[in-house]
């Protein structure tokens, strides 16, 4: 049997080929046969290259129907897949050609110049390019090709694609995931979020990270569902496209901004299945004003670039906010103390994970990978974490954000928590900054909305009746946003390299 994801995608495709795949936000539409042939053409491309096997084909190019299909064309032929941000800039993208070493770079036109220039000082053999107008060399050669094309046959083991980690703390690593760690998963996800037949995805996500690429594109193409897609979030947009969609997946930013919509209502939503958040904490308050404005209850769940999804709230039985819910079916979780035994309901430790899904390692890490994993096979995710009396999962944050205060551990989600239930309070983020005492001293960074005259006093005052005293922050620094990357994640390094003289 092929393990080839393509191969599953197309056992899955509907029955009538002429149906529409995908939509875009101008009224094109792509049919199941027209993917079919145009990834067949890219395959065909990729394939008269002479590639070695295995080549990476590393992409940076701007949200399009093509550059969905050059992924399918680029896992088609049996190659791996490897897709960039586009907002890296020359510095970064000669980190990841370099130590990806792809044989293929593909870029949008406007780039050429000098992506080019560092590609081939790293012994890239081709470079094309895409534009998000259906123009660029790559669709220019790949026109010449022949529309059909038999699908390469991939082991299970075989790599797919590799996703370079988002690199808050230091170099980001290559995970190599294999063609079962993405099939596996999705066809885990369909079961579990009940893919429906006539389900439509509203796709506003971006394509160079696992949300976006894996678990929205999967769904839909695993289910044979038709895809609206837009090349990026754009409320007007969504609000417009709404109406004509099932489904919508988004990271907890998109849901804020849906929400200071006042034509965003129940009515608009009716047609609604499923709202999917992750990528980033959802705060309590965006949940529950989510639910009371729409009716609709947020399904967070949780994953990584190294893992695809791993947790999930329930689509049937309750969605527990501040919770990412249960563990996939087929997913092993633990959380584990220092000393590797495992933690008691509510006790805070260690997430680990197990299961088909989790990747292969880093790539050209081999140390790295070997200290990444337990001498049971559990990938240590550096999420810290706790399992509620009913196995519902809440994450507290990342381990290298523990701070250690006095000789005190300090987890900054609880902190957070309790700051962003004050009036006035949009959101926070605690960090720890070097002290000559402390070690640490804990430090919290808000966001307080536009006519609130909360004071940094007020704040520790409030704290300091809730909480230990180790864990009260010792300043408040008031700011008008919390710097974020491309996914909504919180850049906690850049806000302790702003504040750590302060």
């Amino acid at each position: 049997m092929n393990a080839n994801l393509y191969a599953l995608f197309e056992s899955r495709f509907p029955e009538d080929r002429t149906a529409c795949c995908i939509e875009t936000h101008e009224g094109l539409y792509y049919s199941w046969n027209d993917v079919d042939r145009a990834s067949a053409k890219m395959a065909n491309l990729l394939k008269g290259l002479n590639l070695e096997k295995g080549a990476r084909v590393a992409v940076q190019v701007e949200k399009s129907p093509e550059a969905l299909i050059l992924y399918l064309a680029t896992i088609r032929a049996g190659y791996v897949y490897l897709p960039l941000n586009v907002a890296y800039r020359a510095a970064e993208m000669a980190y990841f050609i370099d130590n990806a070493q792809p044989e293929v770079v593909v870029c949008s036109p406007q780039n050429f110049g000098w992506i080019s220039q560092i590609a081939f000082a790293s012994g890239t053999k081709h470079v094309f390019t895409l534009g998000d107008d259906r123009t660029g060399s790559l669709l220019t050669r790949a026109a010449l090709q022949s529309n059909s094309f038999d699908t390469a046959v991939s082991a299970p083991d075989d790599l797919a694609a590799i996703l370079y980690t988002s690199g808050t703390t230091g170099r980001s690593k290559g995970a190599m995931l294999s063609h079962e760690n993405l099939s596996s998963n999705a066809l885990v996800l369909q079961e579990y979020w009940r893919w429906q037949p006539g389900d439509v995805l509203l796709h506003a996500l971006p394509l160079f990270h696992v949300h976006g690429l894996f678990v929205a594109s999967h769904g839909a193409l695993l289910n044979g569902s038709k895809m609206i897609f837009l090349p990026r979030f754009d409320t007007a947009e969504v609000l417009r496209c709404l109406p004509r969609a099932s489904v919508f997946m988004g990271v907890p930013t998109y849901y804020v901004r849906l929400l200071a919509e006042p034509s965003f209502d129940k009515e608009l939503c009716a047609g609604m299945r499923l709202f999917v958040s992750g990528s980033a904490p959802l705060l309590m308050d965006t949940f529950d004003q989510f639910r009371e404005r729409t009716g609709r209850t947020i399904l967070e769940r949780y994953g990584m670039s190294e893992t695809t999804m791993l947790v999930s709230n329930p689509y049937e039985g309750d969605r527990i906010g501040g919770t990412v819910g249960l563990p996939l079916p087929g997913v092993s979780v633990r959380v584990v103390k220092g000393d590797g035994t495992t933690c008691g309901v509510d006790e805070v430790g260690d997430i680990q994970v197990k299961g088909p899904n989790v990747f292969r390692g880093y790539w050209r890490m081999a140390e790295k990978t070997a200290e990444e994993f337990t001498q049971d096979g559990y990938f240590k995710t550096g999420d810290v974490g706790k399992f509620d009396a009913r196995g519902y999962l809440s994450i507290i944050g990342r381990s290298k954000d523990l701070i250690i205060s006095g000789g005190y551990n300090v987890y900054p989600k609880e902190v957070e928590s309790f700051i962003d239930e004050m009036d006035g309070v949009v959101e926070s983020a605690v960090i720890g900054v070097p002290h000559p005492d402390f070690g640490e001293a804990v430090t919290a960074v808000v966001v307080t909305k536009t006519d609130n005259a909360l004071t940094e006093q007020e704040i520790i005052d409030e704290l300091r009746s809730k909480i230990a005293n180790f864990k009260v922050p010792k300043r408040v620094f008031f700011v008008h946003d919390l710097p974020r990357n491309t996914m909504g994640k919180v850049q906690k390094n850049m806000l302790r390299d702003q504040f750590k003289s302060s």
